[in-house]
């Protein structure tokens, strides 16, 4: 599939760019992943993840973990998991009915950053789940295309802390405060509903406006 299509020649000839993009898709653009991307890829904390609604609209979401959480499996496919969230599901069933993704990856303690394009599929069972604790699902990302971007616009910024909410062996993941709340108590899932009861019982609005007052 072309790279390029009309309406991107049409900037590229009122910029007088089209040489330059076409010099940098020969350069730049590629269909395997590299040593080097690799070593970048799972060494990342996080992602972004575009992904693609039933109605054709573009919806982007973040991706976290460990560093590692996003293995790269052979020169042409990676591996990444679905932790447990707000119950939506939106990335994986945008997934399971267009497969068309794209995945931003960028560090910015050193400014550099990876686009990968590719095809995914939701894995529900899959002998690489043992090694993420706590994963309901794994994504198997085929790659398409992917190219390094220049670094320039992306801002430095140092790293405080871990997120404590990232699953550990043998350490079971906090609860999300928010799925305390009375207003959700009678619609979540069983799982969480006792996890709830086991951690004190639900919150009022108010009491859950405190703890985040605590957290700022």
């Amino acid at each position: 599939m072309a790279l390029y299509n009309r309406h991107h020649r049409r900037f590229q000839e009122r910029f007088k760019s089209r040489n330059l993009a076409d010099k940098m898709q020969d350069i730049v653009v590629r269909e395997e992943i590299t040593s080097a991307d690799k070593t970048f890829i799972e060494a990342q904390e996080f992602f972004f993840l575009s992904s693609i609604t039933t109605d054709g609209s573009p919806t982007v979401s973040y991706k976290g973990g460990n560093q590692g959480f996003v293995t790269v499996q052979d020169n042409k496919t990676l591996v990444f998991p679905s932790y447990n969230g707000n119950g939506m599901f939106l990335s994986m069933g945008n997934i399971q009915s267009n497969p068309a993704v794209g995945l931003l990856f960028i560090n910015f303690e050193h400014p550099h950053r990876i686009r990968f394009h590719g095809h995914a599929s939701v894995l529900g069972e899959h002998k690489l789940m043992q090694q993420y604790p706590e994963a309901e699902l794994l994504v198997e990302v085929k790659l398409s295309r992917m190219w390094v971007n220049c670094p320039r616009y992306i801002p430095r910024m140092q790293k405080l802390e871990d997120s404590a909410n990232i699953p550990k062996p043998g350490l079971q993941t906090p609860l999300a405060d928010w799925k305390k709340l009375d207003l959700f108590q009678d619609v979540l899932p069983p799982d969480d509903q006792h996890r709830v009861n086991d951690e004190g019982g639900s919150l009022s609005m108010q009491n859950y406006a405190a703890l985040l007052d605590e957290d700022r």
